[in-house]
């Protein structure tokens, strides 16, 4: 192992296992007094847990994926309501507006201060005040990872606040949270961790603890998802695919991601589609891209034996080939239901600046080799 050099973070503790929602109220209680917690659009799904939390809480709803002034108006009602712990208890969008809104209210800023890409990029220097993740999804691994995705709709695009003080302080991760989760929710967040799991893994910064990590993921996706999305009450499938988004977001947190969500953050600034579905219309053509570039310029890269490592997890079957694992991934995402990137509206926008705005995006550092427009514009054809 001559050579390795690497660093890995994650939440200061992540605590794992059905039930475990139970210890929320002790874990807030030694955090702070007045808590903060941010919800999705339907906070009484989980309001035998909130009303548990010390009193006096504020409540805060977010219905999608968070805007720069959704973080603004929820930051301004914490400080009102002298929050000193944040609570999310939600999906990915939820634990990104509870991240955003800890660490702001921790540095006293606004979030164009900190946006990478369009706000001033500044660094997050301060703590953040003590955030506690609640997941309910299986899909984006926000509970351990240490930025926060904002839409910025002035500039058709997503960005994140980023840096080590977004870490939250506690995950509290219970996959009996996502039994309510409905189909089409459970297989574009499930699509989405797999995801997370799967680029990573070849990302030129992947190191020996993420890989540990990834290829951890991408075996219980194998074969998990399908049938989490069959059958939502499976608790045994529903474990597989909340381990698979929580060790997908540690590794992306330290391997970074690839073309996949190079794209999806254009897309999802652009047009109104759920992340994990831009993740899944995505993922197959993006596979097949950079597996037709590695062979054509790249023969001897390690991401190619990568891939095939890949579709043999997937697939459970130790013959099985990259074009196997594409031929799953295909058949996944069909038999899921999830449909091409012009049913959100996406045929409307120009291909030439969202292969532009995709190939800036700092997700595009860690594909596994540089993608050429025309290779980024057939992938975006063929997820269309």
């Amino acid at each position: 192992m001559s050579g390795v050099s690497f660093g890995f973070a994650t939440a200061t503790s992540v605590l794992f296992g059905p039930g475990r929602a139970a210890e929320l109220p002790d874990l807030v209680g030694g955090l702070g007094a007045r808590p903060f917690v941010c919800t999705g659009a339907r906070p009484d799904r989980h309001a035998e847990l909130i009303d548990r939390l010390p009193s006096p809480y504020r409540i805060w709803q977010v219905a999608g994926e968070p805007a720069v002034d959704d973080a603004r108006d929820a930051v301004a009602a914490a400080r009102a309501h002298g929050a000193d712990v944040v609570v999310a208890v939600g999906g990915g969008s939820v634990l990104d507006l509870g991240k955003a809104v800890a660490a702001l209210l921790g540095n006293g800023t606004d979030p164009l201060d900190h946006l990478e890409i369009v706000g001033r990029g500044r660094p997050i220097t301060r703590p953040s005040v003590p955030f506690v993740a609640v997941p309910t999804t299986s899909g984006t691994g926000a509970e351990v990872t240490a930025n926060a995705v904002l839409t910025v709709p002035e500039a058709g695009l997503k960005a994140s606040l980023r840096g080590p003080q977004l870490l939250p302080r506690v995950a509290l991760v219970d996959p009996l949270l996502t039994l309510g989760c409905p189909p089409a929710v459970t297989a574009s967040s499930g699509l989405d961790a797999l995801t997370q799991c799967l680029e990573p893994f070849v990302s030129v910064y992947a190191n020996p603890v993420s890989d540990g990590l990834a290829r951890e993921g991408l075996r219980r996706a194998g074969r998990a998802l399908r049938r989490a999305c069959a059958d939502g009450s499976d608790v045994e499938a529903r474990t597989d695919m909340a381990l698979c988004s929580l060790l997908g977001g540690m590794s992306l947190a330290n391997a970074k991601l690839g073309a996949v969500h190079g794209f999806a953050g254009v897309v999802g600034g652009m047009v109104a589609v759920p992340h994990g579905v831009a993740c899944a219309a995505l993922l197959a053509p993006v596979v097949e891209a950079n597996v037709r570039a590695l062979r054509a310029r790249d023969a001897a890269a390690p991401a190619l034996e990568r891939f095939a490592e890949a579709a043999r997890l997937l697939t459970g079957r130790p013959e099985a080939t990259v074009e196997d694992g594409l031929a799953w991934l295909r058949e996944t995402v069909s038999l899921l239901g999830v449909r091409g990137l012009d049913a959100y509206g996406l045929a409307a926008r120009s291909s030439d600046e969202i292969v532009a705005k995709a190939a800036g995006s700092s997700s595009m550092r860690g594909n596994p080799i540089a993608l050429s427009p025309a290779e980024l514009h057939a992938v975006l054809a063929a997820a269309r």
